[in-house]
């Protein structure tokens, strides 16, 4: 008899992406996050094509290009002459934070434009790293005479007082002011590629709680447990979907190891009634 494989799920793939931090694939692990919804998406496609982008960079830059020179053609090239940008017609689409669909669209939201850039920057040889600002995802790279942060939904260079005036609005909205107040350069750290892949899967989290799209969020949840299995609250959360699509013990059991874990959460006595509910409909 011939041996049939066994593919892993979309599900088994991300999970097997991300068991390490020392050798986390955040292009791959980010091209993966679209299996759910284009199941035959072929992801070393996706990967060859952004080989491809880079390949034709490289083409236009001499080898011994100084660092700003090949930021300043990877800025041409990414947000000019393949025009990719912001999608302002329909920022709350699913596909902009699938890179299949933003590489073929050229249209995405900061985070999924930051993580093309930084793949594209990074085979530059530059040393460009995501960052977590509030609000909105930037992209920063350490030149020789300095740090440069970039708006990727625009391609726009912000110097630290146009950074500072972003932050107003979110520094006020938290108390941060005065006596409160933190440096800039607290907001400018570098984010981890599972910081990153947490941030995109909370975006389309939401997207899809607004729409109670309960099937679609229970696949994000499924996502954001396999790489956070410590944090509690995606068990409740996953938990609430599965009971508003009826699946009341699949709901039991990841409340309750919410119940468990999260001693000191303010809703604790909240989810405890749901579960005496899901379990009085049971019987």
């Amino acid at each position: 008899m011939p041996l049939s494989l066994q593919l892993p799920t979309p599900l088994e793939y991300f999970t097997s992406l991300v068991q390490s931090d020392d050798h986390f694939p955040l292009l791959e692990t980010v091209a993966s996050l679209a299996q759910d919804e284009y199941p035959e998406l072929d992801i070393q496609q996706v990967l060859g094509d952004v080989d491809q982008l880079l390949a034709r960079l490289k083409r236009r830059l001499p080898a011994d290009a100084a660092p700003l020179q090949r930021l300043r053609m990877l800025n041409q090239f990414f947000f000019r002459d393949l025009s990719f940008g912001g999608n302002v017609n329909d920022y709350y689409d699913p596909d902009n934070s699938y890179l299949n669909a933003v590489l073929r669209t050229r249209r995405g939201i900061p985070i999924s434009l930051a993580v093309l850039w930084i793949e594209l920057a990074t085979g530059l040889g530059l040393h460009a790293r995501g960052v977590s600002f509030p609000g909105h995802f930037m992209v920063k790279v350490n030149l020789p005479k300095g740090q440069v942060v970039i708006d990727p939904f625009t391609g726009q260079s912000l110097s630290r007082e146009e950074l500072s005036e972003r932050l107003e609005p979110y520094k006020r909205r938290n108390g941060l002011v005065d006596e409160f107040d933190v440096p800039l350069g607290l907001y400018l750290q570098a984010a981890t590629p599972r910081e990153i892949v947490a941030r995109m899967l909370r975006n389309l989290k939401e997207i899809h709680r607004a729409q109670e799209d309960w099937g679609r969020l229970v696949a994000v949840q499924d996502r954001l447990i396999a790489l956070l299995p410590e944090a509690w609250g995606e068990f409740r959360d996953r938990g609430l979907a599965h009971a508003s699509q009826g699946h009341d013990a699949q709901a039991v059991v990841d409340l309750e190891t919410y119940l468990v874990h999260a001693e000191d959460a303010l809703d604790i006595d909240a989810i405890a009634d749901r579960v005496a509910e899901l379990r009085r409909a049971r019987n």
